[in-house]
Parts: C-alpha cells; structure tokens; sequence
C-alpha cells in the first residue's frame, strides 16, 4: 500500500546511498517487497528521486545566487519575495512538485482534500493517456537490436 510508511521508506532508501555515492535509485513504483507495482506509486518515487538528486547536487553560495548586490541595493530587514531574483531561483533552486500539495488547509480541503496517492494516480493515468515520447534515435535503436541479437545467439 503507498502510505506515508512506503514514502518514508523510499524516501530513506533512496537518499541515503546517494549520499554514499550511489547513482542508481531500486525499485521505483514497488511496493511489499517489489510483488506488488503501482503506477501512482511510480510517480511518488519520481518526484523523490528528484528531490534526492537535488539534495545531492548541493547548494551553491556564489554571490549571484546568494543575491549579495540585491541584498546590498534592498537591504538587511527588506522584502525579497517579489523580487525577479527570488522568483527566478526559486523555479531552479527549489523541486516545483506536481503532486505534493503545498497549500493551507484550508485552500486544500476547497480543492478537494486529494491526499498524495490520489493525486499521484490522477497523474499517473494522465501520463498513460497522453504522453507521447520521443522515440529513441536510430543509433540507440540498432545498438539495442545489436545487443538483443547477441544475446539470443
């Protein structure tokens, strides 16, 4: 079942070899010990995977990132929010979720009191509908023809 359990879980699990230097995140999308797989629980596993990645990427301190000659011009006690600096950081800086839901209670009850899973399974259904990929470029295509071939020799 994706619960808060399951997102702690593979929340832990994931970051916590990134951090040790691991590039490869198991079983996006399992659950009970992989018998089970849940496309909503897929896309809560994407969603932790790049907020894992994120984590391990770092935070850079430059000056143009920290906002020192905005700083200097506002000044300390000032207000940044509206600031073309703070929104242009924040879309990079900071993982824009599409389905954490991040408002007061009360606007998230308003909009229907959907909790994670749900919202995770609305998009989930939504990507199966209508995502339209690329399709792999046609020297991938007969390398991996390549290695199926070898393979089944």
């Amino acid at each position: 079942m994706s619960d808060a359990q399951a997102g702690h879980e593979k929340t832990i699990s994931a970051l916590l070899p990134a951090m040790a230097g691991a590039n490869l995140i198991y079983g996006p999308g399992m659950l009970e010990m992989g018998m089970t797989f849940s496309f909503g629980q897929l896309v809560i596993d994407d969603e932790i995977a790049a907020m894992v990645k994120r984590v391990i990427y770092g935070i850079d301190c430059d000056d143009t990132l920290m906002g020192v000659d905005l700083i200097k011009e506002i000044g300390i006690g000032g207000h940044f929010l509206t600031q073309a600096h703070t929104l242009d950081y924040l879309r990079s800086e900071q993982i824009q979720s599409r389905i954490i839901d991040r408002r007061v209670r009360e606007e998230w009850v308003a909009k229907g009191s959907k909790s994670m899973i749900q919202s995770a399974n609305e998009m989930a259904k939504h990507l199966i509908n209508n995502h339209d990929p690329d399709p792999l470029p046609e020297k991938m295509v007969s390398e991996l023809r390549r290695i199926v071939a070898s393979a089944e020799a």
